[in-house]
C-alpha cells in the first residue's frame, strides 16, 4: 500500500484521531518535496505561530457579554454585547477570533463537557467603556467561543486532506505510487503539489497553475473579451481546444445567478470534460478546473 493510501484509509475511518494522520502527510509532503503543504501540516500539528497566515477556515465568531454599573446602584449583568458595536470601538479581529491552537489542543477543547470556550477579554473592558450604555461603566467582559466551531475546524481539516490526496492522485501520477522510503524527482509534479496545496487549503485560485510559475504568467480577462478569456485558461493548464470550445458557450448564453455563472450547455460541458481531466487528458485535477472556470467566467461576464 502506498503513503498515499495508507492516509486515505485513515481519515475515512471513523473516530480515528488527526494528529496521527497529519505525521503521516508530513512524511508525504516531505517526500513529493512540498515545503508549502509540509508548513500546513506542520502549522495544523503543532499550532500557527503569530507570523503564519491563518487559513479562513480557523476564523471563528466570537460572542460577548458584559456587566455594566450605573447610577444609583444600578446595574446590567450578563448583557450581550452587540459585534458591530466591538468592530466600531475596537476591531473586528475581536469579533473574528484567530484559532491558533494546534489540532491535538483543539481536540482536548472538544473533549471537554462546556458547550462554550472563553477567551481573554480584559482589553476590551477599556475599549468599550461608556461606550455600550449610555452612563453605565463597564465593569466585565466575557467572550465566548462555541465549541461547534471548533469540530467545524476539525472537520474541514479531514475533509481537505481527503480532497488533497484525491486532487495529488489525478495530478500527481508519482504521488499514487510513493512508498515510505522513494522521493518525488519530478520538478513539474513537485510544483503541482505547491499549486494544489494552495488551491484545497487557501482557496487560492491564482495558486492553482499546474506546472507553471505563478511569477511567469499574469494574464487578465476583460469582460466580455473572449480572446482573454482563451488566453487565460491556456495559461492555467487547458488545451487550447478547450478553451475555446469553453468561451464558444460563454458567448451563447447568460449565466443564471451571480452565485452560478454557468448555464445550461456550460454545466453539461464542466461535467463532460472533468471526465477527461481525471483521466489525465486535461493537466489538471477535477475541482482546480472547476474553480478555474467559474473565475474566468464570472470575470467575462463582469460578476
Amino acid at each position: 500500500m502506498s503513503l498515499l493510501q495508507n492516509i486515505q484509509e485513515s481519515i475515512i475511518q471513523e473516530n480515528n484521531d488527526l494528529s496521527p494522520i497529519l505525521l503521516k502527510l508530513r512524511l508525504l509532503a516531505s517526500r513529493l518535496g512540498s515545503k508549502t503543504l509540509e508548513d500546513w501540516v506542520k502549522y495544523e500539528s503543532e499550532g500557527y505561530p503569530l507570523d503564519a497566515d491563518i487559513p479562513s477556515y480557523r476564523i471563528v465568531g466570537v460572542t460577548y457579554r458584559g456587566t455594566f454599573s450605573g447610577p444609583f446602584g444600578s446595574g446590567i449583568e450578563n448583557a450581550q454585547i452587540p459585534p458591530s458595536i466591538i468592530e466600531k470601538y475596537a476591531n473586528d479581529r475581536w469579533t473574528k477570533y484567530k484559532i491558533r491552537e494546534s489540532i491535538a489542543a483543539i481536540d482536548q477543547l472538544t473533549n471537554s463537557n462546556n458547550d462554550l470556550i472563553g477567551i481573554d477579554a480584559s482589553n476590551l473592558i477599556l475599549l468599550l467603556q461608556g461606550k455600550v450604555y449610555k452612563d453605565y461603566s463597564c465593569n466585565d467582559i466575557s467572550g465566548l467561543i462555541s465549541v461547534t466551531s471548533l469540530y467545524e475546524i476539525k472537520q474541514i481539516v479531514r475533509s481537505r486532506v481527503l480532497e488533497l490526496t484525491f486532487e495529488l492522485e489525478k495530478a500527481v501520477p508519482s504521488a499514487r505510487h510513493l512508498e515510505f522510503g522513494n522521493l518525488l524527482k519530478n520538478e513539474n509534479e513537485t510544483e503541482s503539489v505547491k499549486q494544489i496545496t494552495n488551491q484545497i487549503i487557501y482557496g487560492n485560485v491564482e495558486g492553482a497553475l499546474i506546472g507553471t510559475s505563478l511569477d511567469q504568467v499574469n494574464v487578465k480577462i476583460i469582460k466580455g473579451d473572449a480572446d482573454t478569456v482563451v488566453n487565460f485558461l491556456v495559461s492555467k493548464g487547458f488545451p487550447n481546444s478547450c478553451a475555446c470550445d469553453f468561451v464558444e458557450i460563454l458567448q451563447s448564453e447568460e449565466p443564471i445567478n451571480k452565485k452560478d455563472p454557468f448555464g445550461d450547455k456550460a454545466k453539461n460541458w464542466i461535467a463532460t470534460n472533468l471526465k477527461k481531466s481525471a483521466k489525465g487528458a486535461i493537466n489538471l485535477g477535477g475541482a482546480i478546473a472547476k474553480k478555474i472556470l467559474e473565475e474566468a467566467a464570472l470575470k467575462y461576464y463582469g460578476i
